[in-house]
């Protein structure tokens, strides 16, 4: 894997992340990709664009399959699994999508030179998440560097982070207690985010004139604080009642939010200023530095 890696280098492959976390760029071309059950799913039909060049890479893609089912037998679908990307419109549509494994078995059956350096640029992603797996560090400080790239300061960056450690416990919780599904998940951080703020995240972003972005993403300070708080007392509650079941589990992510959002209106009243603003983080530090440069001069 090493060598591997090594080779990769030497190539010079073009591998950047795009600033909204679902598009990886491949020697100039946009390769969709989402985060499901634990990996990354790369669009099919954006990798078949990159190897062929082709004017319609969907009408190939569905030629490819046909072709490899008469000649080998082998259902190149089996190896995909329909998750929605955004499309060219804009909305999220359901695509053939493969995860790094499964695309690199679709490769071979590809005739192109461009095949090679594709298979060196899904290694290096696999590479990359085993560095990871094996240590967590690797992935916390990538995460950083992205942030840093952006504008956003070494202290929201602490506190970005450190949300997402707290998240991921509470999700880890709530499979212990047979939450299951994604949809469940977003029924209870709903819960949580409406006790604590009085909004749903749906209605959040609406607040902050946020479309596809990051909600989190786009918080100050205190917003993630406050966010923390929620789902920390959340976890902590469930443990305490051992709350079973998506129900249950609701009724713990009510009281959750409760104990953050006492605390924000508490904090609102003596402080005199509300907690939640219009302002996304980005546009406010923004604001912040063209007022600094013009002090300066």
């Amino acid at each position: 894997m090493r060598i591997l890696h090594q080779e990769f280098r030497k190539r010079t492959v073009e591998l950047n992340v795009d600033s909204d976390k679902a598009l990886v760029v491949f020697q100039g071309t946009k390769i969709r990709r989402t985060w499901f059950n634990d990996e990354w799913w790369f669009s099919v039909v954006d990798a078949v664009k990159v190897l062929t060049e082709s004017v319609d890479a969907k009408d190939y893609w569905y030629r490819l399959k046909q072709r490899e089912s008469e000649s080998s037998g082998i259902e190149l679908s089996t190896f995909c699994r329909q998750l929605k990307l955004i499309a060219e419109d804009g909305k999220m549509r359901e695509t053939d999508c493969a995860t790094t494994e499964s695309l690199l078995r679709i490769v071979q059956s590809i005739p192109s030179p461009n095949a090679e350096p594709f298979k060196l640029w899904l290694a290096k992603v696999g590479y990359d998440r085993i560095q990871e797996i094996q240590n967590p560090e690797l992935a916390q400080k990538r995460m950083k560097e992205l942030y840093k790239a952006k504008g956003y300061s070494d202290d929201w960056i602490e506190k970005r982070v450190r949300g997402i450690a707290i998240r991921d416990e509470l999700t880890d919780e709530w499979k212990k207690r047979d939450v299951g599904m994604e949809r469940e998940y977003a029924i209870l951080t709903a819960e949580i985010s409406k006790a604590t703020f009085g909004m749903t995240p749906s209605e959040y972003k609406e607040f902050k004139g946020l479309k596809k972005e990051n909600l989190r993403d786009h918080m100050n300070d205190l917003e993630l604080i406050f966010t923390m708080l929620g789902e920390a007392s959340t976890t902590k509650i469930a443990r305490k009642k051992d709350a079973r079941g998506f129900l249950e589990n609701k009724e713990v992510a009510k009281e959750g939010g409760i104990v953050a959002g006492v605390a924000r209106r508490e904090l609102e009243q003596r402080s005199g200023e509300k907690v939640s603003v219009s302002e996304n983080y980005l546009s406010a530090s923004e604001k912040k530095k063209k007022l600094e440069d013009k002090s300066k001069k």
